[in-house]
């Protein structure tokens, strides 16, 4: 009796192609697991030097793994994935004008990609969710096919030129007993957040948000078990609160659509320390 072999997980290469052919518009968590996912923000150049200044000040909540080649060149570089364009390679794009949000979730950015836009890749919680899988901890996002629910506290950024703003925060719930093995498992992540900032029955109320079934982005998740706590994680949507936050922030901005991050040919150990 012969058996079909299972099918192998999507790389990061092919994600980028069926996002490109507008084949895949879905949320990218549980996807490519051996390889890092990132959030994405594309500015003017001339903002370029105070948002990667931004990055250094704050790199729990905006670890900087990279950029694009040149101003108005949409490659990456090759530790990054040699062969990806950023204006088509993630399922979804925000687009922000003067810091408002215009339009959300749209399939490319390509028309507005300018000869001075720099692209800048932040490492996203998605990359360690397998080592979580692995250690039968599977958030619940992944278990239940939604996105990760997400919200802005009363953490204040670092600033750096015309940059400020809060810290976004991603959610996932656990048994209390859970959460040391939990941190300790994402902790070697800090190039993709590392380990949660916040957790237990008051975390949410320290960290200004008031009610953790209606997110700020992304999806509401279920109801919390009985025994699980909220566990929460800094979020690469960050810099696009900041750009909200930021009066100087002219222009056109354009971020990942959250929960669509561009997927990276860069080995999950990559962003372990």
């Amino acid at each position: 009796m012969s058996t079909t072999p299972p099918t192998p997980p999507l790389t990061a290469h092919d994600v980028r192609l069926l996002c490109r052919a507008g084949s895949f518009r879905s949320p990218t968590a549980g996807l490519c697991p051996r390889q890092v996912q990132a959030n994405i923000l594309i500015l003017p150049s001339k903002y370029a030097d105070d948002f990667r200044r931004l990055c250094r000040r704050n790199p729990v909540a905006c670890p900087l793994l990279g950029e694009t080649r040149a101003p108005g060149d949409a490659r990456l570089h090759e530790a990054l994935a040699g062969d990806a364009d950023v204006r088509t390679d993630a399922p979804g794009y925000n687009v922000y004008e003067n810091g408002i949000l215009k339009e959300a979730d749209v399939p490319d950015c390509k028309a507005l990609w300018k000869d001075d836009s720099v692209a800048f890749f932040i490492g996203c919680s998605f990359t360690f969710e397998a080592a979580l899988c692995a250690a039968n901890l599977t958030p619940r996002h992944i278990e239940q096919g939604t996105n990760v629910p997400m919200y802005r506290t009363n953490i204040p950024l670092c600033p750096s030129g015309i940059f400020t703003g809060h810290t976004v925060v991603s959610m996932r719930p656990y048994p209390a007993e859970q959460v040391e093995l939990v941190r300790s498992l994402t902790r070697p992540y800090v190039r993709t957040h590392g380990e949660p900032i916040a957790w237990g029955p008051n975390a949410a109320a320290s960290l200004g948000i008031p009610d953790i079934y209606t997110p700020d982005f992304g999806d509401a998740p279920a109801p919390l078990k009985e025994g699980e706590v909220p566990v929460f994680w800094a979020c690469g949507v960050t810099p696009q609160l900041a750009v909200m936050q930021s009066p100087g922030v002219e222009g056109v901005v354009v971020g990942h659509a959250p929960g669509k991050m561009i997927c990276l040919d860069m080995e999950v150990g990559e962003a372990c320390v």
